[in-house]
């Protein structure tokens, strides 16, 4: 039986807003994840190569308790407004795919790290998806629009206000001094939060035409410059190509069909130009000055892979566990083992959660947003191809980047709000139905 796009979006019909107690609840999760409880965190190089684990890495149990805490509101608050039927939000595979990732504990060689790691995993899933289905698409995006819209401001601020919003002298990796962080922990962070926020901005702008929108469309892509973020300042324009095409030809079959058959071309091309010249491309990614030698780390988990291929070494357990990284059997070059994660988000699927979990994970985050995406509905074009950028640039970035299943990352999260909305506009959207902030 189809499910009705006001079951899951958990909004009474003709209902104008959420109550309040569900938007201060997710209001307060977008805080915590794109502000954090330490933003402008210093940088201890020390402290960097030494920490130990816990609840997500961190062990910091004022942000346990914080986390438990908005997602028993969230939850309290989806509940009361539309009872159980507020869990359809979430796609059993993905319910899979996270209940997956808590049972690796059993082979890891971490268990508590792992166990750990995937509580945080469910409940920042679950109170994204399920903030969304209570508040409602559009008021969601707007909510998330004003903590993008701050956290801009304050990066831009910070940088002549704030000594350590910029990455200082005594880094570990030198090559990072000098780029600009905001109040983020590192710029490859701030480069993928800015980079979602000018999608965000941009697709509302060309909804909207408020200067407003564009100014701070202008002052995203600003900043993303400064952060020398390569992957993100790379993708971006791709991304927003990709999802300009989606919004023109979406309209049609005929365009839709066109544009798909070119787009597969290209990727053919694509692909047979990289077999072509892999050699020189290889030499790119093993130059650690280039692309912090992602290289060697790559071919330190396909190693893994190989040895084990069906179970993995556990949710959250390959790197960043200090000594007992199963990482440190497979790496000769030193400089490696200050690396926090893998640098390819399905490498390091594949290494953490084997190749069941693989299989779930591809489906889940790439596979069945895709056939949303093709089945779009040009009455929601305008959600859909912000969506869509969305959804582009967080496939292309997870090549160079591990953001998939990162916990509170907020790249991470940008993706589960994606797909919470996504799943809402393909199941009615009722609530969706007005303009966009």
């Amino acid at each position: 039986m189809a499910i009705d796009g006001a079951t899951i979006a958990g909004v009474r019909p003709g209902a104008q807003s959420a109550p309040w107690l569900a938007e201060a609840g997710f209001g307060a999760f977008l805080l915590l994840i794109f502000v954090g409880l330490t933003p402008f965190a210093i940088r201890d190089p020390v402290a960097l190569a030494t920490q130990e684990s816990g609840f997500s890495g961190a062990g910091d149990l004022l942000r346990e308790i914080c986390y438990a805490g908005i997602f028993g509101v969230i939850l309290f608050s989806a509940l009361r407004q539309r009872g159980v039927s507020a869990v359809a939000i979430v796609p059993p595979t993905l319910a899979l795919l996270l209940a997956w990732c808590l049972l690796s504990a059993m082979w890891s060689p971490e268990a508590g790290v792992t166990a750990r790691r995937a509580v945080l995993a469910i409940m920042v899933v679950l109170s994204a998806m399920l903030g969304v289905a209570t508040v409602g698409a559009e008021r969601a995006l707007k909510l998330w629009q004003y903590v993008l819209a701050g956290v801009l401001i304050v990066n831009w601020l910070s940088i002549p206000l704030v000594p350590q919003a910029v990455h200082l002298p005594g880094e570990i990796d030198p090559s990072l001094i000098g780029d600009w962080r905001g109040l983020f922990f590192h710029k490859n962070i701030a480069g993928a939060v800015t980079a979602v926020s000018a999608i965000v901005f941009l697709f509302t702008f060309l909804k909207s035409h408020r200067a407003v929108d564009a100014i701070l469309f202008a002052g995203a892509v600003g900043f993303l410059i400064m952060t020398h973020s390569k992957a993100s300042i790379g993708l971006l324009p791709v991304a927003v190509v990709v999802a300009l095409i989606y919004r023109v030809a979406w309209r049609r079959g005929i365009d839709r069909l066109i544009v798909t058959i070119m787009l597969a071309l290209t990727c053919v091309f694509a692909v047979a130009l990289a077999i072509g010249d892999f050699t020189q491309i290889a030499s790119v990614f093993e130059d650690p000055s280039r692309f912090t030698g992602r290289s060697a780390i790559w071919q330190a988990e396909i190693a893994y892979i190989r040895d084990h291929p069906l179970l993995g070494s556990g949710f959250g357990a390959f790197a960043d566990t200090g000594a007992l990284s199963p990482l440190l059997k497979y790496v000769d070059a030193t400089w490696v083992q200050n690396v926090s994660h893998g640098h390819n988000a399905y490498l390091q699927l594949f290494v953490t959660i084997g190749g069941v979990g693989f299989a779930l994970a591809m489906w889940t985050l790439v596979i069945s947003p895709v056939l949303s995406f093709w089945r779009g509905n040009p009455v929601q074009i305008e959600m859909m191809s912000l969506l869509f950028a969305i959804f582009v640039f967080m496939v292309l970035h997870n090549f160079l980047e591990s953001d998939f299943l990162e916990g509170d990352g907020p790249a991470w999260v940008a993706f589960v709000l994606m797909l919470a909305m996504l799943r809402l506009s393909r199941s009615g959207g009722r609530d969706m139905a007005g303009s966009m902030p």
